[in-house]
């Protein structure tokens, strides 16, 4: 079980550092047509696109910041955490 859940925490901890570089290549507009970016931009988009979609319902997703990668990364911790008293 231990090695299930140190994958897991693995995946989301990779999931984590791709959303903060797209946050980063958004900062300094950096092309998402290139490979790295249609790279870091489909693995980013399915859980990046709840969280949108949540801000918007919310009334929150159309300021001058984005908000949705940091919402997104709260919702891989808060899934961890569950998981991990889940498994318990």
């Amino acid at each position: 079980m231990y090695t299930v859940l140190r994958s897991v925490r693995i995946l989301f901890d990779i999931i984590e550092i791709l959303i903060i570089i797209r946050i980063f290549m958004s900062i300094f507009r950096v092309s998402m047509d290139n490979v790295v970016g249609k790279v870091v931009l489909e693995l980013t988009e399915p859980i990046m696109a709840p969280a949108r979609a949540l801000l918007d319902k919310l009334g929150l997703g159309r300021g001058f910041i984005d908000f949705s990668p940091w919402v997104a990364i709260l919702f891989l911790r808060l899934a961890y955490t569950l998981l991990i008293n889940i498994a318990g």
